[in-house]
């Protein structure tokens, strides 16, 4: 059996904070603004894995009204939820995901956040893939104020 998941997430971007994309710390003027460590993109790949699988989505196993999820280390919350899918029985495929930001530019991390995704993962980084794209000054994103992900994955069991 294959499943396909889709996961999707937003969050300000806020002066004072690190930014964090697939548990890579980019320099930036601003980072994500979240109840965790507030990385976007682990957080739309842990809903796209916990979705293909059945299994629930972050907010219900990370809720962020439950004060023992404050400042979480995302990558951990990732390891925590393909444990979970693993222990299933599911294997992953194929992740890919799509990152909108005006800046930082991705293209020089991209190597380095598709091998840190790929190790929480226990993949090989081919498996992984990560597009960065701007909303050309368009919206939230296109002002600066935000930044979102999207990752869809292929799963088999």
């Amino acid at each position: 059996m294959i499943r396909i998941g889709l996961g999707r997430d937003v969050h300000r971007l806020v002066e004072g904070r690190r930014f964090l994309l697939g548990g890579v710390e980019i320099p930036a003027d601003k980072g994500e603004l979240g109840h965790s460590d507030g990385d976007v993109l682990v957080h739309a790949v842990i809903d796209a894995l916990l979705g293909a699988a059945g299994l629930g989505d972050i907010g219900e196993l990370f809720p962020p009204s439950d004060p023992k999820w404050k400042d979480a280390d995302s990558m951990k919350l990732l390891g925590m939820s393909w444990n979970m899918v693993q222990g299933a029985g599911w294997r992953l495929l194929n992740l890919d995901c799509v990152v909108s930001v005006e800046k930082p530019k991705l293209l020089p991390h991209r190597e380095r956040i598709r091998s840190s995704l790929a190790a929480a993962l226990g993949v090989f980084p081919e498996t992984v893939f990560v597009k960065g794209k701007t909303n050309e000054g368009l919206d939230s994103i296109g002002d600066g104020l935000a930044i979102e992900a999207l990752a869809v994955c292929l799963l088999e069991q």
